[in-house]
């Protein structure tokens, strides 16, 4: 979505989240959606370079390099916003 495309209503659900991405532990996060492959990623390290991963049975993927979390791969996103 181009910047010039946003609304006064995208603009109210962003501070709607607000509080919620305050909460993350991470104090920078980058997100990126897919949104042919509905899969959103969060990285808390740019690059995210994981050295490992594993997949919780609610289809959320944890990345990991060494004990830190450095992001999250969230399948099937948008039904999990309708939630």
């Amino acid at each position: 979505m181009a910047i010039a495309q946003f609304t006064k209503k995208d603009v109210n659900r962003i501070l709607k989240a607000l509080p919620s991405m305050l909460r993350v532990p991470a104090r920078r996060f980058w997100v990126d959606y897919d949104e042919e492959a509905d899969v959103m990623y969060i990285s808390f390290r740019r690059p995210q370079r994981a050295s490992d991963s594993r997949m919780r049975e609610d289809g959320i993927i944890i990345r990991t390099c060494g004990k830190e979390v450095v992001g999250l791969t969230i399948l099937e996103a948008s039904a999990r916003s309708a939630r």
